[in-house]
């Protein structure tokens, strides 16, 4: 079997980001790839969607970028701007599109179904697929969305809906989110924070349909597009192994109070492109550990008290949107730390330190 110089295991966002931040840096012009990716054929099947805190290769796959946003709780609707950081949707088809015809014109990248057909002994791997063990008690943000084409014009594509809470909560965390692409169409997706053993929320069609015609008040649309993913909101397990770093989800580029995971990617990617000629003996990257700490209270909270937290985002969202941006996106200073903690139930959140 054919040796290899680095071989990335899953060809999804983590591994496809790291590949091209290495081709178009040249770092394998003398290096030999390979991609173990077993799916038949790249197309649309997921959105990305961020705050853009800092640059990315990506804005030629950019579906839509606003900025202005709301948020929403029974009877209260904060609508924010978000000019700083505008919120983009990166389209997952336009994204492997753009990669794939970068990466097919250097013969040193080859694509393989499955490990076994090439020869790890003496390769440094990058593993872009977690090792999840789903157990009773882990917490998942878990959702379904629908792209949906309206006859007549019924959004305002100037703003996105973060975050809306008037629905059922099911003795959980459960909210929909909707980004008008055009005045006529629109993604609309339930969304769950909850441990995932509830088959119950898992009727996605049906919230989905129940929002649509009676909250938004859409009669006549059609579905052009369908998703439907969960996102673990805690970090896989692993063993250090040597000439092997883990990647995207795999790697703890999740930030688990949101499930933003874009970002934290090509971040990581061009750590290892900066650092590749002697990546074997290079500091592990990682999502600071001030997030990590804050995170697992917040967790707690989530868990142990679901019915607090649609005014607990809500009342986030009052500081301001730059700060709030920030936090969520791993790019905050002490004061705007601060100044999020200060919007936090005090109480409930020092009781979370000693669960």
């Amino acid at each position: 079997m054919k040796e290899f110089d680095y071989i990335i295991i899953g060809g999804g966002c983590a591994g496809l980001s790291l590949a091209y931040e290495l081709e178009i840096h040249e770092k394998l012009r003398d290096k030999t790839l390979a991609i173990i990716e077993p799916r038949a054929e790249y197309k649309r099947d997921k959105t990305w969607s961020f705050w853009k805190v800092n640059p990315h290769n990506f804005d030629d796959c950019v579906k839509k970028s606003w900025e202005h946003f709301s948020i929403n709780i029974p009877g209260k609707t904060n609508h924010l701007q978000c000019k700083n950081y505008p919120y983009q949707s990166v389209d997952s088809g336009l994204f492997y599109e753009k990669i794939n015809n970068k990466l097919k014109k250097n013969n040193n990248i080859f694509f393989f179904k499955n490990i076994d057909e090439v020869n790890t002994r003496n390769s440094f791997i990058f593993n872009s697929v977690p090792n999840i063990k789903k157990k009773h008690f882990n917490l998942w943000q878990h959702f379904c969305g629908v792209e949906i084409k309206t006859k007549k014009n019924f959004f305002d594509d100037d703003i996105f809906n973060l975050m809306d809470f008037d629905c059922e909560q099911r003795e959980s965390v459960h909210f929909f989110y909707t980004l008008p692409y055009f005045k006529n169409k629109a993604l609309v997706e339930t969304t769950w924070l909850s441990r995932m053993n509830d088959n119950s929320q898992k009727d996605y069609d049906q919230q989905i349909t129940d929002y649509i015609d009676k909250h938004l008040k859409i009669k006549d649309y059609k579905i052009t597009y369908k998703e439907e993913g969960a996102i673990p909101l805690f970090y896989p397990t692993y063993e250090k192994e040597k000439n092997k770093i883990n990647i995207g989800t795999a790697g703890g580029m999740t930030r688990l109070s949101t499930g933003y995971t874009f970002l934290n990617i090509q971040e990581h990617s061009k750590y290892i492109r900066e650092n590749i000629e002697n990546i074997s003996n290079s500091k592990s990257f990682q999502i600071d550990k001030k997030y990590k700490f804050l995170d697992d209270i917040f967790l707690r909270v989530l868990d142990r008290h679901p019915e607090k937290m649609s005014d607990i985002f809500f009342n986030m969202f009052k500081a301001s949107p730059k700060t709030v941006i920030k936090f969520l996106s791993n790019k905050s200073n002490f004061l705007d730390d601060f100044n999020i903690i200060l919007k936090m139930p005090k109480l409930t959140f020092i009781k979370a330190l000693f669960y």
